[in-house]
């Protein structure tokens, strides 16, 4: 999810790529208009992290897929010096498990986070790893979002754009693209965590800082590989976006201090 300064390229009929038009803009409205009509509903059913890409696409008329397929066919490492792996989404043979109740507080109200899914192997090891530090501070965090398919990463992705001025450039610095990101990829399948105060450093509000001056990313940071998890993108690491909230699981590898 790391980008580096973009490099202006025309994909969009003659347009810089990296933001929108007002036409473009306006393709993006009906998209996210149209996917408000489902979306949400699957979301609080805890599907929609599990959508395909026929699901997304479903309703949307021939310009508004084809400003997706366009997406779609970027290579961010190519085309904007994006610093990250193509990791793919192999999920054969993968066996979920699906994390629900787990309850937080958000805004002073009791809040029950979307249900989740992590390949079993990674969820066995979070909870073991979530009883040590209860067991030595007290708290535990909770797992805000664990596997993505990658068209639910795709609809992260456009999403957001509005959020980031329509620079899709500046929007990647905070959501990969489809296959860029380890949300897909169960063999270093990502968590981001928020703790039971509704604190994970990305809200509205809050700032990275808010999550690392918590005591549970202070255990984390001390202890998380020995459970196999490590901090995918470090402060001060270059041409990433420091995000203390999100943990990968590398299994044995991670032992004695893994990689970062």
């Amino acid at each position: 999810m790391a980008i580096l300064l973009l490099q202006p390229i025309s994909l969009w009929g003659g347009t810089d790529w990296n933001v929108l038009s007002d036409s473009e803009k306006q393709v993006l409205e009906r998209i996210l208009d149209h996917w408000q009509t489902w979306v949400p509903e699957r979301k609080s059913s805890g599907t929609a992290v599990m959508m395909t890409f026929e699901e997304l696409y479903d309703g949307l008329g021939e310009e508004e897929s084809g400003f997706l397929d366009r997406l779609r066919a970027i290579d961010p490492k190519r085309q904007f010096n994006f610093q990250g792996d193509f990791l793919g989404s192999d999920t054969e043979e993968v066996r979920f498990k699906r994390v629900e109740n787990q309850w937080i507080e958000r805004n002073g109200e009791r809040t029950l986070l979307y249900p989740q899914y992590v390949p079993e192997p990674v969820y066995l090891a979070f909870e073991k790893m979530m009883r040590a530090m209860e067991k030595k501070i007290g708290k535990r965090l909770f797992i805000e979002s664990g596997f993505r398919s990658s068209a639910y990463q795709l609809y992260t992705y456009v999403y957001y754009i509005n959020n980031h001025a329509y620079s899709l450039v500046e929007t990647g610095h905070w959501v990969a693209l489809p296959g860029y990101s380890e949300h897909g990829q169960p063999s270093v399948q990502a968590l981001d965590l928020i703790n039971e105060q509704g604190i994970n450093g990305d809200d509205d509000g809050q700032s990275v800082e808010d999550f690392e001056s918590l005591p549970e990313y202070a255990w984390l940071m001390e202890h998380g590989s020995e459970y196999g998890f490590v901090l995918s993108y470090p402060r001060d690491k270059p041409g990433i976006t420091f995000e203390p909230w999100h943990w990968s699981y590398r299994g044995p590898a991670a032992l004695g201090g893994g990689r970062t």
